[in-house]
């Protein structure tokens, strides 16, 4: 996906921000963006029906500490831009319980680092695998950030699932698919505005169909590690 054209979706806005020196980074100042202007890897489809998402380019790998200490700097930015979509879950999610220690990365997410909350209703959530099928109501959201080679923090979008009543939708499990940019655009929704932008979504939860539809953070960045 050319820059340009993802410009049209989401304005260009940079935050100068002082950062933190650290041993990963030999600068002492960066900017913050919007996802305009970075590189994207080319995607199949086409724009208003990819076929995955938009994968950036050229990102650093970033340990548990060092991405943690990154969004400590950019969480509230994050939550503050998604809230501008009026959504309710984009606007309260940063007080439900978060399931992983730091942000890990996640290349089906576009090599983005992500962070996942879910609300009261899907405490389930925390069992993992033994979950089962969460109740209508629960909604899981994972905000995101990437830092790419030019030392730039890239805010990424706020990814939202939530469990409509029995009949919504076989195909995803009765999944409702959402996708907030980070300046509080929404992208698409599954039978909503933009839902073929989503409708991927659906095809890669189908992997874990049996598990509710549900992927849990990676084992060493699972909540529950800490208490096992």
């Amino acid at each position: 996906m050319q820059p340009r054209r993802y410009a049209a979706i989401a304005s260009v806005a940079l935050l100068s921000t002082s950062l933190f020196a650290g041993a990963w980074l030999d600068r002492s100042r960066t900017a913050t963006v919007l996802e305009a202007g970075v590189r994207f890897s080319p995607i199949s489809g086409t724009f208003e029906h990819p076929r995955r998402n938009f994968r950036l380019r050229g990102v650093q790998a970033l340990d548990p500490v060092d991405a943690a200490r990154i969004y400590d700097l950019v969480g509230g930015t994050l939550a503050h831009g998604y809230a501008r979509s009026g959504d309710p879950a984009a606007q309260a999610y940063r007080g439900w319980k978060r399931y992983n220690t730091a942000p890990f990365p996640s290349k089906t997410h576009g090599n983005r680092y992500l962070n996942i909350y879910a609300n009261r209703t899907a405490r389930r959530y925390g069992k993992l695998a033994r979950a089962g099928t969460l109740a209508v109501g629960s909604i899981v959201a994972a905000d995101s950030f990437s830092l790419v080679a030019s030392g730039e923090i890239v805010l990424g979008p706020l990814f939202i699932m939530e469990k409509m009543p029995e009949g919504f939708n076989e195909a995803s499990g009765d999944w409702r698919y959402g996708y907030i940019q980070p300046d509080g655009k929404p992208f698409g929704k599954t039978k909503g505005a933009h839902a073929a932008r989503v409708a991927y979504c659906i095809s890669c939860h189908l992997a874990v169909e049996k598990q509710d539809h549900l992927y849990f953070p990676p084992k060493r960045y699972r909540e529950t590690q800490r208490n096992e």
